[in-house]
């Protein structure tokens, strides 16, 4: 049966302002938390770097919300090259006051056939707009592949060639992206094309690192909490906050447009799945990999004694048995 706020005291803009206090307090915990367990990666760090494939282990056993996206190719790239990953809330180093949900993400690999880049970082603002919407946005990082080792098939240097062209258009006060009623640019609609034509089931992991998200600058983020904080202690003051003329979007349909363009639209999800439980759960999953390797052993030597058992019942000379070498070898 379905309550209605009419017949009580509450109003929608007390439970929104408690929202609002419960977001705070999470925020705050995330920051005390980075602070308490910093020297903690630190130390794992050094003592991880001295196990050979912690990190392809590590990622070999990575829950399905990451594993759903690392199709075969990528899989024998960064089981056989990845060297290390880690993760740090950058906006909050050195005791800055940043937002401590703000993540850097940086993989490290050996050299190897498919890119030149020995160290791939990719950075993620948590942003908030106007109209109310709060999460993380990021920019493209184009990777220098080999030739013919592109992996996802040209689709990640199209978008960083996109996202320059839109920085150079907004920069020569064009409006770039956030341009009202404008029409896509070649280049765009060669990314949208090859993008429809690609389709996301097949996408190698590496396009995750041309996820963009909404289109919000840090100054707009800046307005945009200036205008909430303001909102918010009118409230507590008791005075009514109406919502203004520019809370409405108005750019919906070039939104859905520009939508067309995000080549990893789970992108931020994926980074949060990282940087929450891949990363703090290193050690866990390490382990996990350790185990199921030994229960691989277990099994081999298992099938080889019951095939030695059938070959003596046939009479046949059994073949000497050979020690299984440590990782499968």
């Amino acid at each position: 049966m379905a309550s209605s706020l009419q017949d009580t005291l509450v109003t929608y803009e007390e439970l929104a302002e408690l929202e609002l206090e419960f977001d705070d307090v999470e925020t705050e915990i995330i920051r005390h938390q980075v602070q308490l367990t910093q020297p903690l990666y630190e130390k794992r760090h050094k003592i991880v770097a001295q196990i050979p494939n912690f990190w392809p282990l590590v990622l070999e056993q990575a829950p399905p919300d990451i594993d759903e996206y690392i199709q075969p190719s990528d899989s024998a790239l960064l089981l056989a090259c990845l060297t290390s990953l880690s993760v740090s809330h950058f906006e909050i180093e050195n005791g800055a006051k940043g937002d401590p949900r703000s993540v850097a993400i940086k993989w490290e690999f050996s050299e190897n056939e498919y890119f030149e880049d020995r160290v791939l970082e990719k950075k993620f603002w948590y942003r908030r707009a106007e109209d109310g919407w709060a999460g993380l946005v990021s920019e493209p990082v184009d990777i220098k592949w080999k030739k013919d080792k592109d992996l996802t098939g040209g689709l990640l240097s199209m978008v960083k060639r996109v996202w320059d062209e839109d920085q150079a258009l907004e920069k020569a006060g064009k409006g770039g992206a956030k341009a009202k009623d404008k029409e896509l640019t070649p280049q765009q609609k060669e990314l949208k094309k090859k993008i429809e034509e690609t389709g996301l089931g097949g996408l190698s992991f590496f396009a995750w690192f041309g996820f963009r998200g909404q289109r919000i600058s840090a100054e707009e983020s800046r307005l945009a909490i200036e205008k909430e904080q303001k909102q918010r202690k009118l409230r507590l003051e008791g005075k009514k906050v109406e919502p203004s003329e520019d809370d409405a979007d108005d750019d919906d349909d070039d939104d859905d447009e520009l939508d067309g363009l995000e080549i990893f639209p789970e992108g931020d999800t994926l980074a949060v799945t990282i940087a929450e439980d891949l990363w703090p759960g290193a050690i866990k999953y390490f382990t996990q990999a350790q185990e199921q390797d030994a229960l691989s052993d277990l099994e081999f030597e298992s099938d080889m004694e019951l095939d030695l058992e059938e070959l003596e019942e046939d009479g046949d000379e059994a073949p000497p048995s050979k020690k299984r070498k440590a990782g499968g070898e």
